[in-house]
């Protein structure tokens, strides 16, 4: 499960991973300050996916 600050309301499954992303509300923020959030949002969803699908040898 992959949470973007909910904390502790999110419900929890044991067994589960829990990843919390820790990122900056956008809500009233300049379009190239959002545009960096959307970016590292990016990164990491690429990342995750790397780890639970690794590209085949």
């Amino acid at each position: 499960m992959l949470s973007m600050g909910c904390g502790d309301a999110c419900p929890v499954y044991p067994g589960k991973r829990y990843l919390d992303w820790n990122l900056p509300d956008p809500a009233g923020l300049p379009v190239n300050q959002v545009r960096l959030i959307r970016e590292d949002i990016d990164r990491r969803v690429r990342a995750l996916l790397g780890e639970l699908a690794p590209a085949p040898a």
